[in-house]
């Protein structure tokens, strides 16, 4: 299914983009999704091994939502004990407004402030954890 590195593991990139309102771009995945089907996460997916977790974020991002995001730096890495899994985590700039999501990848794109999305039921593990590393890169970077 999903290739493993050297190391053994999993590896994916997922970016945070914001609104100037302060909501968040996450999506709900498609039914047909193998891993977490209907679940909410971030845009982004899985880094193929010899490719940069970089270049997969913003592949990963254009395949699910066909618009370009800019990356504006790495806030935030995680290695799961529990599973063979390590994700790369950037907060990342629209190229459009004008999402054209793929409807094998994508059931729903939703705007959510960090509380809504940390709440939610449906997110992914560690959803908070990115988008505390998320707040605190745009109060830093001085975005919005």
């Amino acid at each position: 299914n999903r290739p493993t590195h050297a190391d053994g593991r999993v590896h994916g990139a997922i970016v945070g983009c914001r609104r100037a309102d302060g909501r968040w771009l996450l999506i709900r995945r498609a039914a047909s999704v193998p891993a977490a089907p209907l679940k909410i996460c971030f845009p982004g997916g899985g880094v193929e091994p010899g490719e940069h977790h970089e270049a997969a974020a913003v592949r990963e991002f254009r395949e699910e939502l066909g618009v370009g995001v800019r990356l504006v730096r790495l806030v935030w890495h995680h290695v799961f004990e529990d599973r063979p899994l390590v994700l790369w985590g950037y907060l990342g700039l629209l190229e459009s407004d004008d999402l054209n999501p793929d409807p094998q990848e994508v059931a729903q794109t939703l705007w959510m402030t960090a509380e809504e999305a940390a709440a939610h039921e449906d997110c992914l593990p560690r959803t908070d954890e990115f988008l505390a590393a998320l707040e605190r890169a745009v109060v830093e970077e001085g975005i919005w």
